[in-house]
């Protein structure tokens, strides 16, 4: 069960790598590494050991303004992302309560905004209103994320990233804060 887009052979650890692009999500009961690369947007890993499944997610926002548009656009937004997620493992054979996490991301890498804090704000409150155990996070500060993910058993790499190899990532920051209206009071509602 997927929603991500690009996937790669990676000599370097002999796996096949799946690359999750913003508004995309993964989830697999296989062998292959999941990562991303992250400025403001955030990524929840959460996986079941037990049942030996796990997933990443990575979405831009908390939650959507006005019309949803296609599946993809949705997934942008943190409350379809986490519930895509979440669905996607449980129909795998993951059980809610024995979900972990792993959070990522939510820099402040472009300007002034504060699309990384209000990202932070929403993937904690979701996580401690389902009752999912957070193992680690690395959320906040000035400096983009590259996340590796091992799925299957909940091993997680970050790499904070000083330099970017090109603009992509602050473009798509200057993108957002340029065409989103983002809440300044920060509140999310969360659903079922």
């Amino acid at each position: 069960m997927t929603l991500a887009s690009s996937c790669f052979f990676d000599p370097t650890r002999g796996r096949t790598l799946v690359k999750v692009l913003p508004g995309e999500y993964y989830v697999t009961a296989g062998q292959e590494l999941i990562g991303t690369t992250l400025g403001s947007c955030v990524c929840a890993c959460l996986w079941d050991g037990e049942a030996g499944v796990g997933g990443l997610n990575h979405f831009m926002l908390p939650e959507a303004k006005g019309g949803l548009g296609p599946l993809s656009q949705a997934n942008r937004y943190g409350t379809h992302a986490m519930e895509s997620l979440v669905n996607g493992l449980l129909a795998l054979g993951a059980r809610r309560d024995r979900l972990q996490a792993k959070l990522f991301g939510g820099g402040q890498i472009y300007g002034e905004g504060r699309i990384g804090d209000q990202n932070i704000a929403f993937v904690e409150a979701f996580v401690a209103k389902e009752g999912i155990r957070v193992l680690a996070r690395s959320l906040g500060g000035q400096q983009a994320r590259k996340v590796l993910f091992e799925p299957c058993d909940g091993r997680a790499w970050v790499k904070h990233l000083r330099k970017l190899a090109n603009d992509t990532l602050v473009l798509r920051e200057d993108q957002l804060a340029r065409q989103l209206a983002i809440k300044e009071d920060g509140k999310v509602e969360l659903f079922r």
